[in-house]
């Protein structure tokens, strides 16, 4: 199998984990908060991937502490949004980043092909019919919008570090260590001092919810993380920002089977789509295939 089809489906993958995380989250949401989470999980897998750090050169550490802190931005200002608007409009907003990986290799001077414009076309409409849900701009959309931009950011930032990272382990434990520091700053300087934490109720709610936490930490993040940086090492980042658009999708399955929420039709359709945009973006017409394997 080619090594870019492996990292397509690697992002696949990747895209399909990332969507059983929201039902993980929501469940944690009611008595930690955003930064916490972040922090909690994060700190545990990078924990578990400290050993890499071995391994590390000053390069590494540069590239990996970009990639944190560019990831640590998204998150905040995802969440952020996510607390004045609703889940769908986030998502939908989010999912925007689609739009932004091709904008950004237009301005260095890569005009996307044919087909990536049609299977991001086809994600947009997906990702409308999937969650938008209509109402006025207001500020929580903002700050959606800016996550997507970020997002958009990082998935380019990320197709650049990866294919000249010497070793990926060591650039996927750096970039998680450094989210954790921004995080633990962000909670000294703004969280703690504002919301005191009772420690006593918060060791018994991290026991509660330990399941959680250590699916999130190693699975979604560790181990996730690493696939999604091999992946992205060999596709480009409009084959990512396309599969990445299919996350909302991935979630509304794993609340179905996790939390027992339904899906309308309108939202079966926008899966559909997403599905084809994603066939699109990997379809190379016959005569070409030949030019490939004559070359």
């Amino acid at each position: 199998m080619p090594h870019r089809l492996r990292g397509i489906l690697a992002l696949l993958l990747v895209t399909l984990v990332w969507g059983t995380t929201f039902p993980a989250m929501k469940d944690l949401s009611g008595h930690f908060s955003a930064v916490w989470i972040v922090v909690i999980r994060f700190s545990v897998a990078g924990l578990l991937l400290s050993p890499f750090l071995l391994r590390a050169k000053s390069a590494d550490f540069i590239a990996g502490g970009l990639l944190g802190v560019t990831l640590f931005v998204c998150y905040m200002l995802q969440l952020g949004g996510l607390a004045l608007t609703s889940s769908n409009r986030n998502a939908f907003i989010t999912g925007l980043n689609v739009l932004v990986v091709p904008l950004l290799g237009l301005a260095m001077g890569k005009v996307p092909e044919r087909k990536i414009v049609a299977a991001i076309v086809l994600a947009i409409a997906g990702l409308f019919a999937l969650c938008w849900d209509g109402g006025s701009w207001g500020s929580g959309d903002t700050l959606a919008l800016g996550g997507a931009f970020g997002f958009g950011f990082y998935i380019k930032l990320l197709e650049v570090m990866s294919r000249k990272a010497s070793n990926l382990m060591v650039l996927t434990t750096i970039q998680i260590i450094a989210v954790v520091l921004c995080a633990l700053i962000w909670l000294l300087v703004w969280e703690i001092p504002i919301h005191p934490i009772d420690w006593k109720q918060f060791s018994k709610d991290g026991g509660d919810h330990i399941v959680n936490f250590l699916y999130l930490a190693v699975i979604a993040t560790a181990a996730i993380i690493a696939l999604q940086t091999w992946g992205q090492r060999h596709s480009s980042a409009n084959e990512a920002a396309v599969i990445y658009a299919f996350e909302p999708a991935c979630a509304a399955l794993a609340a179905y089977f996790w939390l027992g929420e339904t899906m309308a039709w309108r939202g079966v359709l926008g899966a559909l789509l997403l599905i084809a945009g994603m066939v699109v973006s990997q379809w190379t017409p016959r005569n070409k295939e030949r030019v490939f394997a004559a070359s």
